[in-house]
């Protein structure tokens, strides 16, 4: 209790010496905000596995760090961020540095002149009208000691505006790397997203780590889809195993929209993805999918929310999880159906696969139903590879290790064919063929 207690004061105490290189102080509206925050945070618990919402998920390793708050851009090695695979592959790019704008990293390609795309930094600094009417309207810090947190600390992020009536065709790349120039970091992303009415764009996500170095990712990004818009957004987290990653999504649907997740999460010690879609008009699509691939000592939670607050929407949820080790995963999937939201379709559904005896995987998928004139179903399981698959790849001359990382890539096959994003699907079947094929 007192390496909480510790932790808290500790943060507390570094506010007023970082707040003189925030990129807000000044701005009224900013000011205030931080400084509630920082309240909110001062006065809220860290959660324990005593409250539901964290009952599988011991955040204690987290809170023995003291984890510092970073103003500069650090150095870095360009041989590392050349090693970046997926980096070069895009010909937008925004990069963020131990959570700060790196504007040597970062290629725009003319892309400004077609959308908004720009830091948080700059977004405050050129006090932007729209940054200003949706930055933290949908992640409300209240209750939630994590975004209390970021609202307070987050220095930098990215925004994004595609105006109406926009139809981008290459995906805008959003990276965030972590250096081994800072130990026990504390990085706080903030992102806000707006697509536009009747825009369409892609939005892929990375958070990468160039060390195994222990650090605290703690990042935010709210989502505006306005009416008759449609947003992909591609998530891939590959912290360093030694780090920490929680991280908050809140999106917010306009009438007959369509919202398209699809989440990857391979590193940190400890990660935690809230990702929650909220319908605020009729018509609209949210399709939530997502793949957690962890071994050793990881543990991997997801919590979903999916809020039918209007009629006529249909939502699609599919996780999956692959555990080796002695690795632990959760999920905890809700949807809710409100009195007014008739003729809504939601499905949701998490599936597991046990590769050892010591992995562990507690599921819990939810619906909550106040309307009588709906289609709605879920469902989980938890299995390990079928053994009359297996002899039958054997018995065709297949090795053992290739047989296993054929079925491990059947299995994983709904998550990654929703992956739009050739390269990044590439990607990751390269990053599944490493980890399970021993024989190649």
């Amino acid at each position: 209790m007192n390496e909480v207690i510790d932790f808290k004061k500790i943060i507390i105490d570094k506010f007023e010496d970082f707040k003189l290189n925030f990129n807000g102080s000044g701005t009224s509206f900013l000011d205030l905000i931080r400084k509630d925050a920082l309240e909110n945070f001062s006065s809220l618990k860290f959660p324990t596995p005593k409250d539901e919402e964290w009952r599988f998920t011991n955040i204690s390793p987290l809170l023995k760090f003291n984890f510092n708050p970073l103003s500069e851009e650090p150095e870095i090695d360009l041989k590392k961020i050349d090693k970046l695979k997926l980096k070069d592959s895009f010909k937008n790019r925004i990069v963020f540095v131990d959570g700060i704008f790196s504007y040597g990293l970062s290629e725009l390609n003319g892309l400004a002149k077609t959308i908004k795309i720009e830091s948080l930094t700059s977004a405050i600094g050129n006090n932007n009208e729209l940054f200003k009417l949706h930055f933290n309207k949908y992640a409300d810090y209240s209750r939630n000691i994590f975004t209390a947190l970021n609202t307070a600390y987050g220095k930098d992020g990215a925004f994004i505006f595609i105006p109406d009536n926009k139809i981008i065709e290459e995906p805008v790349f959003v990276l965030f790397i972590s250096t081994s120039e800072h130990n026990q970091s504390l990085i706080q992303p903030r992102n806000l997203f707006i697509a536009g009415k009747n825009s369409q764009a892609t939005i892929v996500e990375q958070y990468v780590s160039l060390e195994e170095n222990i650090y605290f990712t703690n990042a935010i990004t709210e989502i505006v889809v306005g009416e008759n818009a449609n947003l992909s957004h591609l998530k891939i987290q590959e912290e360093s195993r030694s780090a920490f990653h929680i991280s908050r999504t809140e999106v917010n649907q306009g009438r007959n929209s369509s919202y398209e997740s699809v989440s990857i999460s391979l590193g940190a010690e400890i990660s935690r993805d809230e990702i929650s879609c909220r319908f605020d008009a009729e018509g609209g699509e949210c399709t939530l999918n997502g793949l957690y691939l962890i071994d050793s000592s990881q543990l991997h939670d997801t919590h979903t929310m999916i809020d039918h607050a209007k009629p006529y929407c249909n939502s699609h949820e599919h996780f999956k999880g692959i555990l080796d080790g002695k690795s632990r995963g959760v999920f905890n999937g809700k949807v809710m159906v409100r009195p007014n939201a008739q003729k809504t379709n939601a499905f949701q559904e998490n599936n597991n696969i046990i590769l050892s005896s010591e992995a562990l995987v507690n599921t819990k998928p939810q619906l909550e139903i106040f309307a009588d004139d709906v289609k709605c179903s879920h469902g989980a399981t938890i299995g390990q590879i079928d053994d009359e698959s297996m002899f039958y790849l054997k018995s065709r001359g297949i090795g053992e290790e290739t047989a296993r990382t054929i079925l491990i890539h059947a299995f994983a096959s709904d998550v990654v064919k929703s992956i739009k994003v050739e390269t990044v699907k590439n990607y990751l079947e390269e990053i599944l063929d490493k980890r399970f094929n021993k024989e190649s």
